[in-house]
């Protein structure tokens, strides 16, 4: 007699934009599924709405953190400009999840004599299992349907793991969105399918535990292809912004190397600055998303080494790693070239950072001394780095006391009217 399994999977929505394609899967919202002939339309009708939801999914989430988006917006007022995002946006740039999707199914074969009564106290045990062992509240429930029609029922359930945490910088409550408070790691994910093998033992369904770990290799493969493209797609992105940005300020430095000389100091024009500030900025974007592409590539390289040989049981799952490992070699080429392009870039605004305290005038040190302190705070810059910007200038004392230079390291200033005239000349 051949074993039926019961099956529990959590799968990490990273984006909004995800959530709403997750949605038009879910309440069935397309016209037609070329990626899965499995799922018949006509037969959607029977499909079983556990928790409705009448809204679009993004309306439905963004109705259930409100004050989550309230709090933030409150927050952004206060924000330098540079620093300021939207909900959206930080939302997609967090590390952590907007929300999770939990999939409940078997193998085929559980269904086949089962009324809509029994299929209905099924499914009413993994939501008992969403609340009483997953711990999560009615109100954190976006959406959970029964899907009917395709080849086996199975179980979506999207929810939105909203809590308040405590802020230790600031010593006070913040709303976050965090899934970890659920389900900690992939250690306690397995602890937890045991315990829902338990609860489905105890309704009185004969359902074994799903293979441990089976199931873990075919959703790192899917997570990995579809994070790989996005990453593609972003490094295609900042390679643009960053050319964009730099194409500008060099036409903006044309200008500036035509700028006269005062008795006192050098006039630096405004739209040069904001110029040099889009490169910098742009910089900074494709430093905040280098870590992550090498999380990546070492997550996939791990990954593709400790499965090949588990993988020859599976060809269609090999091919895919193969694949899969192809692509991420693809992506390390791109990185390299990224982050050779971030040390050139980061080589220039220093130089040009340097140049802006010896020859600016009050405003602009001011402004190039905040900037500085700014990428120390970020260690963007270490204290070698403030060392070589800044010696020998009217900021040096500043500079050097922020970022706990040693004092004998300090020079005799020199005036900007003792360099030639050359070195005035600001270019990248």
């Amino acid at each position: 007699m051949s074993l039926n399994y019961g099956i529990f999977r959590s799968e990490p929505i990273m984006t909004i934009n995800d959530l709403a394609q997750i949605g038009s899967h879910n309440k069935r919202e397309k016209k037609a599924y070329k990626s899965n002939k499995d799922i018949k339309l006509e037969l959607s009708k029977n499909n079983i709405e556990l928790v409705p939801l009448a809204e679009k999914y993004v309306k439905g989430f963004k109705l259930k953190v409100k004050d989550y988006e309230k709090e933030h917006n409150e927050r952004m007022k206060t924000e330098r400009p540079e620093r300021k995002r939207t909900f959206n946006e930080m939302l997609n740039k967090s590390k952590s999840v907007v929300a999770d999707e939990l999939l409940f199914t078997t193998t085929n074969k559980f269904f086949n004599d089962k009324s809509k009564e029994e299929i209905m106290r099924w499914a009413n045990t993994c939501m008992d299992f969403v609340y009483n062992d997953l711990g999560y509240t009615k109100e954190q429930v976006l959406h959970a349907t029964i899907h009917m029609d395709e080849l086996t029922p199975h179980l979506h359930c999207v929810v939105i793991p909203l809590v308040k945490k405590l802020d230790k910088r600031t010593n006070t409550e913040r709303y976050t969105i965090s899934k970890k408070q659920y389900i900690k790691d992939n250690i306690h994910l397995s602890e937890l399918q045991d315990v829902y093998n338990v609860r489905l033992r105890e309704a009185g369904f004969e359902l074994e535990r799903g293979i441990k770990g089976s199931d873990r290799k075919h959703q790192k493969v899917k997570e990995f292809k579809k994070t790989t493209r996005y990453f593609e797609e972003k490094v295609t992105t900042i390679n643009k912004g960053l050319d964009n940005a730099i194409s500008d300020f060099e036409e903006k430095m044309k200008t500036t190397k035509n700028t006269l000389i005062d008795k006192e100091y050098i006039k630096v024009r405004k739209d040069t600055f904001d110029s040099m500030h889009k490169v910098i900025n742009e910089t900074k974007k494709a430093m905040e998303f280098q870590p992550k592409m090498e999380q990546l590539f070492n997550e996939v390289e791990t990954f593709s080494k400790s499965h090949q040989t588990l993988e020859k049981e599976n060809a269609n799952l090999q091919r895919e790693v193969k694949a899969l490992t192809t692509r991420n070699q693809n992506l390390t080429k791109e990185n390299n070239n990224l982050k050779d392009y971030i040390k050139a870039i980061f080589k220039a605004i220093k130089h040009f950072f340097r140049e802006l305290l010896q020859i600016g005038n009050d405003k602009i040190k001011d402004l190039t001394t905040s900037e500085i302190k700014d990428y120390y705070d970020n260690k963007d810059f270490d204290s070698d780095d403030v060392y070589d910007i800044s010696k020998g200038t009217t900021k040096e004392d500043e500079l050097f006391d922020y970022a706990e230079i040693p004092s004998y390291m300090k020079s005799s200033k020199k005036s900007y009217r003792e360099k030639d005239k050359d070195d005035f000349e600001m270019s990248l």
